[in-house]
């Protein structure tokens, strides 16, 4: 289980603890392409939220469903995970370097049946105790090509957004429009 740190959930004790612990001035020399394929996962349950960065408090490329479940069929990590480890380097377990080196960062495909009784095991330990047991009714989980905003595509756009607030205190009374 990757990137399910302490700051991130309001239950203490997650298997991957502080954050804080986990972050490097500098990255694996890799790191891109270990990004990508994070980015590239399995999207296992999809999460309608909106979260930022527990660190820097600003938002980030995957704010947006930031707690969406993803997977390679053997590691489980959250969606907004990749930004952690292309903004604060956080460091991975060696099994997990050594198994994403190994498929030359490639994600796999799955085969549902081997992958479904996994599924059912891990989702407690991430807090969803009530979860249905997941089926597919594909036999197997086709890496397919997502669409990813990139650090720097986000950043640049949130620089060019035009936010379109008045100057001043938000609770500063304003003068009635006439109609």
């Amino acid at each position: 289980m990757l990137g399910f740190y302490n700051e991130l959930d309001d239950r203490s004790g997650q298997p991957n603890g502080s954050i804080r612990d986990a972050v490097r001035s500098v990255g694996e020399p890799d790191e891109a392409k270990l990004v990508a394929y994070l980015d590239a996962g399995h999207v296992l349950i999809d999460v309608m939220e909106a979260g930022h960065d527990v660190i820097t408090g600003s938002p980030h490329r995957h704010s947006s469903g930031c707690s969406s479940l993803v997977t390679d069929g053997a590691w489980l990590w959250r969606q907004d995970f990749p930004h952690y480890l292309e903004s604060h380097h956080v460091s991975l377990p060696q099994t997990f370097l050594d198994h994403v080196r190994s498929l030359s960062y490639q994600m796999p495909t799955i085969a549902v049946e081997r992958f479904a009784p996994h599924h059912d095991e891990t989702m407690p330990l991430v807090g969803w105790y009530s979860t249905v047991p997941w089926r597919s009714t594909a036999t197997t989980l086709v890496p397919q090509p997502r669409a990813v905003t990139s650090k720097g595509q986000f950043d640049a756009a949130m620089l060019a957004q035009d936010w379109n607030r008045p100057h001043g205190s938000w609770d500063k009374r304003r003068k009635r429009r006439r109609a």
